[in-house]
């Protein structure tokens, strides 16, 4: 059943240094309104799942797949398509090599492989064949083999090396996945934005000063604990023991009972990131309720969320039942491991992890979990696709015998 809305939405936003204003539906994607709308169809549409990377484009300055953008996300954006870097000198140096290495064949791919060819000669300090692979690890080509491909940015990178043009991108700016640094803000936000290392602070500021928080994503997870309530609730009071409970987790400061300074570390398969930031901490002593409220960084991938959670009696005398709500939003390159059926999984692995830390702790056994200083377990991506497959499997016989037992 398709669902059609007329809640549209006005966005201003820059295409190709030309000031555009649009009304888009929600669910209208950036691939669609630039080459329906606009007429601009150098970004093209392959697998519109994010994977082969025909439809890569810049978002302020940043790689991007338009066919998993959404143009209503865009209001403020600069967008630079293909046909916006006809006069761009890494984007020249570029197609001569391409042309010169035989670098393609049909074209199909050329416009996105281009677009992340051009961050590569940008970012890279040199020509390094493998990190330039991995680099196109998410552009899909069905002719060249890749070889061409490679050659033609090793060749550009070491050309402007060797000229003495340093990596890192006009201007000094870095390029990379988009959430890899701030969005652009409105005239009236820069005004109030503060510069230097005051921003560094604002940026790792906790997420309970931004009072509109609204997650991305959210689930609850439920434990049981065999110690009493008000123990269990005591606990969840001392910050730094209980971050010793959960794996990746870390404490660098905490300058009064409703903050805490530090992070948490995360690896899923070749993603890892350590985010470090500050949360504001409230709790209610009479409900035996709290609130961890924060975000963080990692310098290419940026989280915020908040974490609820309600001490209860449990099933048993002399045991506790633990509620978890947890909201949250990621950007940057781990946000492609963000899907909420993969998140719930870890989060599940995790939750598991520190309840048998939390009853070590209580029980003043010494295999509490780690040290602040130790670093996470990495998460098998296969295990984690795996226990996805298997539980929608699960979800799937069951409505199946749900829908026979209703026609019975």
């Amino acid at each position: 059943m398709i669902v059609r809305t007329t809640d549209a939405r006005t966005i201003a936003l820059t295409v190709n240094g030309r000031a555009v204003s649009a009304t888009v539906e929600p669910r209208t994607h950036l691939a669609d309104f630039l080459r329906e709308d606009l007429n601009l169809t150098g970004a093209h549409l392959g697998c519109e799942h994010g994977v082969c990377g025909a439809c890569t484009l810049l978002v302020d300055g940043e790689p991007a797949r338009s066919c998993l953008t959404f143009a209503a996300t865009c209001d403020d954006a600069e967008i630079t398509t293909i046909e916006g870097l006809d006069d761009d000198e890494v984007t020249a140096e570029l197609r001569a090599a391409f042309n010169r290495e035989h670098a393609l064949q049909c074209g199909f791919c050329t416009p996105g492989m281009l677009v992340a060819a051009r961050d590569l000669a940008l970012r890279l300090p040199d020509a390094d064949e493998r990190r330039i692979r991995v680099g196109l690890a998410g552009n899909l080509c069905r002719c060249t083999g890749y070889a061409g491909i490679v050659k033609a940015i090793q060749s550009v990178i070491a050309e402007r090396r060797a000229r003495g043009v340093a990596p890192g991108g006009a201007g000094g700016r870095g390029l990379g996945p988009v959430g890899a640094r701030p969005s652009r803000a409105r005239p009236t936000e820069r005004a109030r934005t503060p510069a230097g290392p005051e921003r560094a602070a604002a940026a790792a500021a906790p997420a309970a000063f931004i009072q509109d928080f609204t997650p991305a994503h959210s689930f609850e997870q439920r434990f049981a604990v065999a110690f009493p309530p008000d123990e269990v609730f005591a606990l969840f009071g001392k910050v730094e023991e209980v971050a010793a409970c959960l794996p990746g987790a870390f404490v660098d400061a905490v300058p009064s009972p409703e903050r805490v300074e530090g992070g948490i570390r995360v690896k899923v398969g070749p993603i890892s990131a350590a985010f470090r930031g500050a949360a504001a901490i409230t709790r209610d002593e009479a409900s035996r309720e709290g609130r961890i409220l924060g975000a963080g960084a990692d310098g290419r991938s940026a989280a915020q969320g908040e974490v609820r959670y309600r001490v209860a009696q449990g099933a048993e005398p002399g045991t506790s039942e633990v509620a978890l709500a947890v909201g949250y939003t990621l950007k940057g390159p781990l946000a492609q491991f963000g899907r909420p059926g993969l998140v719930r999984d870890i989060a599940g692995r995790l939750t598991a992890d520190f309840a048998r830390n939390l009853e070590a702790k209580l029980a003043g056994r010494g295999d509490a979990g780690p040290t602040p200083a130790a670093a996470p377990s990495g998460l098998n991506p296969f295990r984690l696709v795996a226990g996805l497959l298997f539980g929608r499997l699960a979800s799937w016989l069951t409505r199946v015998r749900g829908s026979r037992g209703a026609s019975d």
